[in-house]
């Protein structure tokens, strides 16, 4: 059985989750499968996938074969979904949690997440529209599904709770409700967007933040020609040669310094190691302020698609 390395955050709930993780988005099927069991093969014990996706049965088929190999055991793994919008009617929640369990093959996940606080009407399609192509919303509260999502947890299905693109008045909302404290918000976060304030928010009321596209998720479908691309920044190459790494492995330890849960999604398996191997080295403080330093509101990831003009898109905030 291959070790894992990698040192654990506790959540607020008593639970501990690896702090490092291999992202599932945009891992296609015939791809995921070998991505996954190579991941765990190297070590990775911390898998982040979603429903939207549409890769669990096959990220589960790898779990099983690695389970069956003897390679881990379920309580060995951290296994992370998330509940789409579609399923967001307090009555529907437990129907989306069982749905990706029964792909994933598995009887309880250790953290299911609220995707995205705008819901949409209960439907077959991920991004239901009406005739005219607009968005056909639901009218249910956030806080109202998260209180389903409490009783996932009382019930045995998942281990801990938390939610995904809610900014902090959001949170708030249900803070002011919750008997189950939301144990981490994963948020998009790279130096270029840092979180500082958000992340500060949540560490003084014991939430945790979870990092995606912390490398600028550079093959993103919106990516636009002008954007700017993170992993070349000019400022970050001599990081990387004082420490000799590679620029994505010094971002991704800039999340770990920070005390921040990262995940990283590849399928090429030399990738995988080299995004593992972020656990023998440290950032200075100084060098910390500098990749603090490339900050400026930078958000790659404005799901304008997703409900821009409704009341609960969360990037409107100012954090």
């Amino acid at each position: 059985m291959t070790p894992s390395i990698v040192p654990t955050v506790k959540f607020n709930d008593g639970n501990a989750i690896p702090i490092f993780g291999l992202g599932t988005w945009k891992s296609k099927p015939g791809e995921v499968d070998q991505a996954v069991k190579d991941a765990i093969d190297i070590g990775y014990r911390h898998i982040d996938g979603a429903h939207v996706y549409g890769n669990e049965k096959e990220i589960g088929n790898a779990i099983a074969a690695k389970i069956e190999e003897g390679i881990v055991k379920r309580e060995d793994l951290y296994i992370v979904s998330k509940l789409w919008h579609t399923f967001h009617n307090p009555e529907l929640v437990e129907k989306g949690c069982r749905r990706s369990l029964e792909d994933l093959g598995l009887e309880y996940l250790d953290l299911y997440l609220i995707h995205h606080p705008v819901g949409f009407v209960e439907s077959d399609e991920l991004i239901p529209t009406d005739a005219n192509g607009a968005l056909m919303y639901s009218n249910v509260d956030y806080v109202d599904t998260w209180l389903a999502m409490e009783k996932l947890v009382t019930s045995g299905l998942v281990k801990s709770i938390g939610i995904s693109n809610f900014n902090h008045l959001q949170i708030e909302r249900i803070l002011s409700v919750a008997t189950i404290v939301p144990v981490t918000n994963q948020v998009e976060c790279h130096p270029y967007l840092s979180q500082k304030r958000l992340g500060d928010w949540m560490v003084d009321r014991n939430i945790t933040l979870t990092a995606y596209s912390p490398l600028g998720s550079p093959d993103r479908p919106t990516v636009k020609p002008d954007d700017p691309d993170l992993l070349a920044d000019p400022r970050l190459l001599p990081l990387a040669e004082k420490y000799n790494k590679t620029p994505a492995q010094i971002l991704l330890r800039y999340h770990i310094e920070r005390g921040f849960i990262v995940v990283a999604k590849s399928v090429s398996k030399e990738r995988l190691r080299q995004n593992f191997e972020i656990f023998d080295f440290k950032i200075s403080p100084e060098d910390m302020k500098t990749l603090m330093s490339f900050e400026n509101n930078l958000r790659y990831f404005k799901m304008e698609i997703f409900g821009v003009d409704h009341q609960d898109y969360p990037f409107k905030a100012e954090f």
